[in-house]
């Protein structure tokens, strides 16, 4: 899943978009995606990265009918996100508690922690890196549906390499972080 957001400081900025997939059997079988009113004015810097403007957002859902529609959507799906640890977790389990008075308790896995461990010649981790890494299009980057398409086939692309990791040097690794045990 992915978010986009008027800024990065939880608490204060708010979500303008939420998307997921549905992968099963390694292809994508549904989706969810939704612009959110977030009642307040997006920051240039803001659509400067993501593209989403104010227009764009008059008359889409609140966050209550947006993140009822994400929560109806996972179930009790594993959520596989990239950064989510540090960011979109921290959004949307506090839009959820704020506006439905629910708790998130999805197990997560992260794939930047993922691409740290499989990938330690990259200079940097941001999904578009690993994403050209595997030499996945980076078209549309930013935009939370395109950024969950990038991220899955980034997700398949480190499983791989992690599996080739635990079988010439076997450890553990977090389930949700990805971090060595």
């Amino acid at each position: 899943f992915d978010l986009e957001t008027t800024g990065v400081r939880p608490g204060v900025d708010r979500i303008i978009e939420i998307s997921a997939v549905k992968v099963r059997g390694h292809k994508v079988a549904d989706q969810y995606a939704t612009l959110v009113d977030p009642q307040m004015h997006i920051p240039g810097a803001a659509t400067a990265v993501n593209g989403i403007t104010d227009e764009m957002v008059k008359g889409a859902p609140g966050i209550a009918e947006s993140v009822q529609g994400f929560l109806d959507f996972i179930g009790d799906d594993i959520l596989v996100g990239h950064n989510i640890h540090t960011f979109d977790m921290n959004f949307i389990c506090d839009a959820a508690m704020e506006a439905l008075g629910a708790e998130i308790k999805n197990d997560y896995i992260d794939t930047l922690y993922m691409a740290r461990k499989c990938l330690p010649q990259l200079a940097h981790y941001k999904l578009s890196d690993v994403s050209e890494y595997f030499h996945i299009s980076t078209a549309g980057a930013h935009r939370a549906l395109n950024d969950c398409i990038m991220n899955q086939g980034c997700y398949e692309g480190l499983g791989k390499i992690l599996e080739e990791i635990q079988i010439t040097q076997p450890q553990i690794f977090c389930p949700q972080c990805g971090a060595e045990m």
